[in-house]
């Protein structure tokens, strides 16, 4: 009985050792999208296909950061940003996981924005996303959300390009507004 006991024991402390390797290793790759100070103290999460959440590790600087590499049509994915925009990032994720083609999401989005049921972004918060083929080759991508902002109203151009120097307000006017950052 004693040896069952034991057996028992270890295979529950093997088994707590590898979900703490596997939740450090989430918790690793998920913060690769977060500046380098900020990293250690941000909450990490795993995002259900529903949206709702697990959290991996508290934070206590303000910062969320998630792996989305799962998502259709993504191959290395990790984002951080604001708690703050916890409402959005899981409104975003079950649409993303819903099985919808792009172009029926897309639809999905608008309907929310014209219907007043889409989730709004901290103005000001910054969204740091990594992406690429794996995490060696991924590049870091920031934007600064700016819920309806318009060029009258932040004095920046609402048309730009990835391809040149230079910021502008991508979707102004809608809860979508963001400043974009190319190049970096």
């Amino acid at each position: 009985m004693k040896r069952i006991v034991l057996v028992l024991c270890v295979l529950v402390a093997a088994s707590t050792i590898a979900q703490a390797q596997t939740a450090d290793n989430a918790i690793a790759t998920a913060t690769l999208a977060a500046p380098p100070a900020l990293r250690a103290s941000a909450m990490v999460i795993r995002l259900a296909d529903d949206g709702g959440h697990e959290v991996l590790r508290d934070g206590t600087n303000g910062l969320v950061c998630w792996d989305r590499s799962d998502e259709p049509g993504r191959s290395f994915s990790v984002q951080c940003t604001s708690v703050e925009n916890l409402a959005r990032v899981k409104q975003n994720r079950a649409w993303n996981m819903s099985g919808r083609s792009a172009d029926e999401i897309r639809k999905v989005r608008e309907a929310a924005e014209t219907d007043g049921s889409r989730e709004v972004s901290a103005f000001g918060s910054v969204y740091y996303t990594l992406n690429g083929e794996d995490a060696d080759s991924a590049n870091l991508h920031l934007t600064i959300a700016v819920p309806f902002a318009t060029s009258e109203s932040l004095g920046l151009p609402s048309e730009g390009s990835y391809s040149r120097a230079g910021t502008w307000i991508m979707e102004a006017g809608t809860t979508a507004a963001h400043i974009m950052l190319p190049g970096r």
